[in-house]
């Protein structure tokens, strides 16, 4: 599929965007019922490090690579923050599962569903940065600030309702910190999107 050398980068780029969509998706199950968190916790963990697997080799690549598909700092930028993306999944799941908390909510299940349909959206782009039609992406980065400012608002509305309703101070400490790290997921995609409106721009 990918013939030339320099087109490793794209393969990694797809790489992980498949790993990111299969945590998502793993996130979201485990927020939908929070009976099997050290499970899901453990299942992310991996996925985590095999993305960290991707960038090491994409870092590797851009040592040993003298053309390269995109600029050196594009391609540095995109991958650092793709695995932000999958760091912010793993870190909710490990607080989920380090708080023991076994309720779930809507704020945390919309969370989960605003992040998986933001990694969607960044697929998507990246399909079109591969093809190399550049044009095409920026619907898709703008869809992912919309998503992104619904999680900002999400984020606000879920810490009024946790600090109104809500007489436990140890719970509400542990759930400000799991609502914070979701909404950082999206935040980080946002960050995937800048990058990719930089390379449009430029281009």
């Amino acid at each position: 599929m990918f013939e030339r050398k320099e087109d490793i980068f794209f393969e990694h780029f797809q790489l992980i965007v498949e790993n990111l969509k299969k945590a998502a998706r793993l996130l979201r199950e485990d927020i939908r019922d929070l009976q099997n968190t050290e499970s899901y916790a453990e299942n992310i963990k991996l996925l985590e490090d095999r993305g960290d697997q991707y960038t090491h080799a994409i870092f590797k690549a851009l040592n040993k690579t003298f053309v390269t598909p995109l600029e050196r700092e594009d391609i540095m930028q995109l991958t650092v923050k793709l695995d932000d993306v999958l760091d912010g999944m793993e870190a909710s799941a490990d607080r989920l599962d380090l708080y023991g908390i076994r309720e779930t909510d809507a704020y945390m299940q919309l969370f989960a569903r605003l992040a998986e349909n933001c990694i969607d959206e960044i697929g998507a782009a990246i399909q079109f940065l591969v093809k190399k039609k550049l044009p095409n992406i920026q619907k898709h980065t703008f869809r992912i600030n919309d998503l992104e400012n619904e999680a900002d608002q999400l984020y606000r509305e879920s810490i009024k309702i946790l600090f109104t309703q809500n007489k436990d101070a140890i719970k509400i400490i542990q759930l400000k910190e799991v609502y914070e790290i979701l909404e950082s997921i999206l935040d980080a995609c946002e960050d995937v999107a800048d990058v990719l409106e930089g390379i449009v721009m430029r281009s």
